[in-house]
This record gives C-alpha cells, structure tokens and sequence, in this order.
C-alpha cells in the first residue's frame, strides 16, 4: 500500500540507497524479477538458494507497495474451501492446492524461523467474525470441511467470540489456529536482506520499461537505460501492474484499501481488546480487518474510496467501524492514516501466466498475500530452476482482459456503496 497518507510511526527507517547494485548488460542471468515485495522476494530467495542469477528490479522502494503496508494478517487457505477447489480443479490438482493452501502460512513462519528474521510476529490465529445467521453457517461449513482435514480451527460462538475480541455485534466465528500476525515492513525489508546474502540482486527506483526477446533470451530494459539479458523475466507487481505485458493489467480490478492506527492503547482497554493477539477479518460484505500492533495500538482497515484521498475524513469509515466495534475507543486518538493498492480477480483466485516461455506473471493476492506469495513464490522459484510445471500450484492459464475493463472501477466503486448499504441494513 504503497501511497502513504501518514506512515505508520513504528515503520523502522529506510534509506533510498538500501538497495542499489550496479546493472550490468554482460552475461546471461537465469531471472530478472520485476517487483520488489513479497512475490519477488521469495521467487528470489529461493531460486538464489538453488542457485540461479537473479536480479530483482523494482520502481520504487523495498516495502514501499503493498507488501511493507499491508494488513498483517497472515492467513492459509484460499478464499475458497476445499470441497470446492476439488470440485472445480478435479480430485488431483484440487487435493493439491488443499495442501498447499494449508501450509501458506508456515511458509512465512518457516522462513522467519529458519532464516532468523528480525521481524516481530504472533501466531496465535485468525478470527472470521460472522455478523449474521448466513454467515455464521458459512463459518460451520468451513470448520466441517477444515477440521476432517485435521486443522487446528475452531467455530465459535457468540461468547466464544466475544471474549477473544472483545468486539460489540457478532452472533461467533472461526478461529484457525494455523494463522497469525507479523510486522509486514520488517518482513519485507528482511525477506530483501536474506535474499541480497543469498546472492540475489536487488536494485530499487529502476522502473522496467521494456520486454523483448531476442536470440532465445529476454532483454530487459529500464528506464534509466538500463539493458539486461535473462533466460527468464517474473513479473510480481500484482496491483502496481502498469503497461509492461500487454493486457495484464485489465485482467486485475486494483482497488484502494485503507488503513487507521490509534495511539497505543491503556491498559485498562487493551485487556478486553484481542487479549490473544489474533488477527480479525468480519463477514461483511465490504470487509474490516483489525489487528493490534506490538507497541498496543489498534489498526483497522477496510475498503476505501476509489478517489486519491484529500484529507483524513476520507478515513472516516474506519473509524466509524472502529468505534462501532469498540464503542469505548471513542476518545482515542487516530494517529496514523494510510491507503494503497490491493488486486481483485473476476474469480477470487491468483492467475498465473506464461504468454511466452520464460515471461511469467502472477497477479491476484485476494487480500490473503502475505502467506500466499510467501508459499507460491518458493515454487516459482522451484520452477524456475526445474522447468517442471508440476512445481506450480495453479495451472497456467491465458492473459483474458476483463471485457470493458475501462468501466469496471466505476461498477466496483457503484457496488462498494451499495455493499456498504447494505451491510449497515444487517446490522
């Protein structure tokens, strides 16, 4: 969420010059990565590992996007439940992506673990609240579906999930066990440290301008004139996705998501206040995601306007679903306010692609990308090492621009009011 209103005040700082290398035209690498965050990061940290020549560009700043601002939450599974990806996908691939959508989260808590990052973190869930009947039966069927798989989930009831929020308004939930909550920056910055000592290189503020293959390898071009050869190009700017492969960027609708922290909390709130340190996403249909940070602030987001922000009362939804949930936060202050980008598929489901052989592309976080890109990007990394497409969690599919993608943000901005609508009908 790159787009910062007001930085979060415990962002640790960073310099420009963090990472920066010299671009050289000579040699073959095996990959140039495109895009510095999650994705890119972890392609790069185990393909370096396998050792492959990586080059990882990014247009900004490491931690800049979405990566170093989002949400936190780090969440397995996919939006979908496991009897459906087996219905959809077949019985083989559909068993397939069930387990490696059950391990998404231990990719990230692995890699902290075995590479020894810096990076607070607590894993101790995530809560789905259920704000009406449909939803709380939803909630059931997922923990059916879940629990005869042996995950650590629980359905909770309207105390259950009362005593583990300390939220006003929600009849239970589901807490999994498997998930959990991390500082995103630090990860970020950490997952560029390891990769850079692992023999990755990364060079930010080098916008990629140009694809073209020649003689069997791909030339890579940016902005400052810079020309580099690769076997392979990954391209992992998912919201940030500009003109670079022709017709990527309409098969994403990116919308703007925003974010509110507080102060840090007194004690006396901060003891009925997510006292175990879970994460939370509701039921609504234009969802608030909330989280309390290791200094004891509270940071709630959710779906913002679609309009660049002009003054903090385009943050006034947050704060309306904050003290709605917690009317005694009333008197808090709001200290920090931030948005950015987040990318929506027609489907709900990460796209892979291959338009021509070695030009990757993955686009689609679904809002779960902190353990999700984590996961899938050791396996592109797996790819890129082995050719083997079996590597690959989802298949291959064609680039399909969303038919009038041009009017689609004026729709998705027309159906969040309508959503927002009705989701305060329900309540």
């Amino acid at each position: 969420m790159a787009e910062a209103f007001s930085d979060p005040i415990w962002r640790k700082p960073q310099a420009a010059t963090a990472f920066q290398c010299e671009l050289s035209a000579d040699g073959m690498l095996d990959a140039v990565i495109v895009g510095g965050g999650i994705m890119g990061l972890s392609t790069a940290l185990h393909a370096a590992r396998a050792g492959l020549s990586i080059q990882v560009l990014d247009a900004g700043l490491i931690g800049q996007g979405a990566s170093g601002l989002n949400g936190g939450q780090v969440i397995p599974g996919l939006k979908y439940d496991p009897e459906w990806l087996i219905e959809h996908f077949g019985k083989e691939r559909g068993e397939a992506l069930v387990a490696f959508a059950a391990s998404t989260a231990d990719a990230v808590f692995d890699v902290i673990r075995d590479e020894k990052l810096a990076v607070p973190f607590t894993r101790n869930g995530w809560i789905q609240a259920a704000h009406t009947t449909t939803a709380l039966k939803a909630a059931a069927n997922r923990d059916r579906q879940w629990c005869s798989r042996c995950a650590d989930v629980e359905l909770l009831d309207k105390a259950g999930i009362a005593a583990m929020t300390g939220a006003k308004g929600y009849l239970g939930g589901w807490l999994d066990r498997r998930a959990g909550v991390i500082d995103p920056l630090s990860y970020t910055l950490e997952l560029a440290r390891v990769a850079s000592a692992a023999g990755a290189r990364i060079a930010e503020q080098q916008r990629v301008v140009k694809l073209a293959k020649e003689a069997g390898a791909w030339r890579v071009s940016t902005q400052g004139g810079a020309g580099l050869r690769a076997k392979s190009v990954v391209l992992a700017t998912n919201a940030y996705t500009d003109g670079l492969l022709p017709g990527l960027a309409q098969t994403i609708v990116p919308l703007h998501s925003f974010q509110i922290a507080t102060a840090p909390l007194p004690a006396e709130l901060a003891a009925s206040i997510l006292p175990g340190g879970q994460a939370v996403s509701d039921s609504r249909r234009i969802l608030v995601y909330y989280r309390r940070t290791p200094d004891g602030r509270m940071v709630l987001g959710g779906r913002g306007r679609m309009a660049l922000p002009s003054s903090a009362a385009d943050w006034a939804h947050c704060e309306r679903a904050l003290t709605r949930l917690y009317p005694a936060l009333a008197g808090i202050a709001i200290e920090k306010r931030w948005f950015g980008r987040v990318a929506l598929t027609p489907d709900h489901l990460p796209h892979l692609h291959e338009p021509e052989k070695g030009l990757l592309a993955v686009v689609g976080c679904q809002g779960r990308g902190v353990g999700l890109m984590s996961a899938l990007g050791k396996r592109m990394a797996n790819y890129l090492a082995s050719g083997d497409v079996r590597q690959l969690p989802f298949p291959l599919s064609p680039i399909k621009p969303i038919p009038f993608h041009a009017f689609r943000q004026v729709g998705v901005a027309a159906a969040i009011t309508w959503y927002r609508m009705l989701d305060a009908f329900e309540r």
